[in-house]
């Protein structure tokens, strides 16, 4: 139970110990956030490339919040990371998720039940390693990690990431 406090920086109430990268604020293109990891950071460079590319129109860091309404206990709203415009005008969320704790999970689900036609892409530890194997030596500013943490198992029933066998956009 200690060591979940610990990583859930519940443990030390002052932060985490042992951590390599904070929240900070970032700029990206024309675009300054607060970037709560570097995972997305980087994920925020990767869209600007893309859209460099002219594969995404626009996108922004949590633009919009989700409210699950009727619920009375738990999670009550959900804010993904990027909402994100494809060319044609498809407007997908994307959420990078590093460490998928229950209350996680339980937003996910709930964004799935109660907007089941808003297309949500999780970019889980599986995905981001591939990206950053696949992108980093090219997207400018890329910040490499030199130890990304242990798999997380994934979640039945979760949206997948862009690009996977499993990806579940929804029109």
């Amino acid at each position: 139970m200690l060591k979940t406090k610990e990583k859930m920086g519940k443990l030390y109430p002052f932060g985490r110990r042992n951590i390599s990268w904070k929240g900070q604020w970032v700029v990206v293109g024309d675009t300054r956030f607060y970037a709560r990891s570097r995972w997305e950071a980087n994920y925020a460079r990767y869209l600007e490339w893309l859209k460099s590319r002219g594969e995404v129109i626009s996108w922004e860091h949590e633009p919009k919040t989700f409210w699950f309404e009727g619920v009375k206990r738990g999670v009550c709203s959900y804010l993904p990371d990027f909402s994100v415009v494809r060319p044609g005008g498809l407007v997908e969320y994307h959420e990078v998720k590093g460490w998928m704790d229950s209350r996680s999970v339980t937003k996910l689900k709930r964004m799935k039940k109660y907007y089941p036609s808003i297309p949500l892409i999780l970019v889980d530890s599986d995905r981001y390693r591939a990206l950053d194997r696949e992108v980093r030596s090219f997207v400018p500013g890329w910040e490499s990690l030199t130890a990304l943490p242990k798999k997380t198992p994934s979640k039945a029933g979760m949206p997948s990431a862009p690009g996977s066998a499993k990806d579940q956009t929804t029109a």
